[in-house]
């Protein structure tokens, strides 16, 4: 089966949540024998050369400089593309994808993320592959909860636009696909709210098990809790900012003893230069696994977002205590107190973490139950069963 997927950047390497997503999507389709070809823009933000997943994949890259310009986004407001999605659109990307599709058929050409849905009808005049979105996030989503949160008035108008303009956009396209791997029930709800008929195939993020093989002999630090994720990605900065407002300043005053780590890509300047008592904030590290093992409790304060938290799923795979929000583990089969930590208020984090710092909390067994869960669950190997299922599926629709 040949496959071409379309990137808004190349997913190498696989640090963040996004590029893990795909890579491990593209590794375990070669694995089983799909001949794979990724198209890729080259951002400056991401760049790499061709050669990175020459293991994997065959990588064509176009680079497009989609670095955020304010005068672009405002006058962006007058037209119908919502602006995070037309630092996408190119012309040289379209002439590569143009050419590629005239010189060579594709069994499957999968679409990762509403960013490159602009594409889709370029895909149809050259192509009669079957086309399927891989949903990473129902985009619309994650501005309409950054917009409920937002305290600045400015801010609140310019994000309810854009959760209006996106979810226009995702209303729009999302038809044009002849199916959708959504991660989450809850995605695939939303995808049927915005009025979608497109076959829906729910398809969670999974987890490379050799990448989070545990060390016996790292032990962690008692009383010590970690961050680990995107820092440039707003949800998880609107996150951070509500556990260092919320509820660091009362747990860290009841237990003077207790630290802070927080890791993960392009931290923002503001966090470089945080100056707070017991936390430390690592920036980007090379070896999360690693990261993980040095630590007792895990912390997701994501008040914001969509899709699957594949951090969340990583650290549970590692056999750590997780604490976070309902839309943390939203998408996640979890079981509440059994395999993960929920607190759906700053009190109940509170009271949570005050539990954790007296013992009181079953930290270890529930660390098991969340290594144990993931291994039989999400495993990237049942995962990418899946996805030739559904391959199969409308290949056979479809012709």
């Amino acid at each position: 089966m040949k496959t071409l997927h379309l990137c808004n950047r190349v997913p190498f390497p696989p640090h963040d949540g996004g590029a893990i997503g795909i890579y491990d999507i593209i590794s375990n389709l070669t694995a089983v024998g799909c001949n794979v070809t990724v198209l890729a823009i080259n951002t400056p933000k991401h760049f790499q050369p061709d050669e990175v997943l020459q293991d994997r994949a065959r990588l064509i890259t176009v680079f497009v400089n989609t670095n955020i310009s304010v005068t672009k986004a405002f006058f962006n407001l007058f037209t119908s593309i919502p602006y995070i999605f037309d630092r996408f659109i190119s012309p040289a990307y379209t002439a590569k994808l143009i050419e590629l599709l005239r010189s060579e058929t594709f069994d499957i050409i999968q679409v990762e993320g509403s960013q490159m849905a602009w594409y889709v009808p370029t895909i149809r005049q050259y192509s009669q592959a079957p086309i399927v979105l891989r949903a990473h996030n129902v985009e619309y989503t994650i501005w309409q909860r950054l917009a409920q949160h937002e305290k600045n008035l400015l801010k609140k108008i310019y994000l309810r636009y854009t959760a209006k303009q996106v979810r226009k956009f995702e209303q729009a396209y999302f038809q044009q696909f002849d199916a959708i791997a959504a991660i989450t029930p809850h995605d695939e709800e939303r995808i049927r709210d915005l009025g979608c008929q497109t076959r829906v195939a729910i398809i969670p993020a999974g987890v490379e098990m050799s990448r989070f093989v545990r060390n016996e002999a790292i032990r962690p630090k008692p009383k010590s809790l970690f961050m680990l994720g995107s820092l440039n990605w707003m949800p998880n900065q609107e996150g951070i900012n509500w556990f260092l407002e919320k509820i660091w300043p009362i747990i860290s005053q009841e237990v003077p003893d207790l630290e802070l780590h927080i890791a993960g890509s392009s931290p923002p300047e503001e966090l470089i230069n945080l100056r707070v008592p017991n936390v430390t904030v690592h920036g980007f590290v090379p070896d999360a696994a690693a990261f993980m093992q040095q630590y007792e409790l895990m912390v997701v304060p994501l008040l914001s977002g969509g899709g699957m938290r594949i951090k969340i799923v990583e650290g549970m795979g590692v056999g750590k205590c997780i604490l976070t929000t309902p839309i943390g583990a939203e998408g996640i089969s979890i079981t509440p107190n059994e395999n993960i930590l929920i607190g759906d208020t700053s009190d109940a984090w509170i009271e949570i973490l005050r539990a954790y710092c007296q013992g009181k909390l079953p930290i270890n067994q529930i660390a098991q139950n969340a290594a144990t869960f993931i291994q039989q669950e999400y495993d990237n190997r049942l995962v990418i069963k899946k996805y030739l299922a559904l391959y199969s599926t409308i290949i056979s629709f479809k012709y």
